[in-house]
């Protein structure tokens, strides 16, 4: 039979000695390498659009949908579907990339678990 690893681990509040108190000591004592190679998708939105069923029949090759943003606004940084920052389109080696301009908080993060 195949032996599988057992890790035990410990919640403590904020502050205790045992904890560290920071991420790169959890990080060190190996507590989050558990979750470290979890995927998680990133997705950059653009802007959005609603158009009725016979709109959408009528669109073909050429056809050009009107986002409800403007121009110039930054964009939205997404993480499995929740919105986690903002930034602007760049080229990194000829391939789009984002620049980071607006990280949301973390109580906004929080608060968005529960949409």
């Amino acid at each position: 039979m195949m032996e599988q690893e057992q890790r035990r681990f410990t919640v403590e509040k904020e502050g205790q000695e045992e904890m560290g108190g920071t991420a790169s000591t959890l990080k060190e004592n190996g507590n989050l390498n558990f979750i470290l190679d979890i995927p998680l998708e990133i997705s950059v939105e653009l802007g959005r659009a609603k158009i009725l069923i016979s709109e959408l029949l009528q669109l073909g090759q050429g056809s050009v949908v009107e986002l409800a943003k403007l121009a110039g606004e930054p964009l939205e940084i997404l993480i499995n579907q929740k919105l986690v920052a903002r930034g602007e389109v760049v080229v990194v080696n000829e391939k789009f990339g984002v620049r980071l301009t607006d990280i949301i908080s973390p109580a906004e993060r929080v608060k968005q678990l529960g949409d």
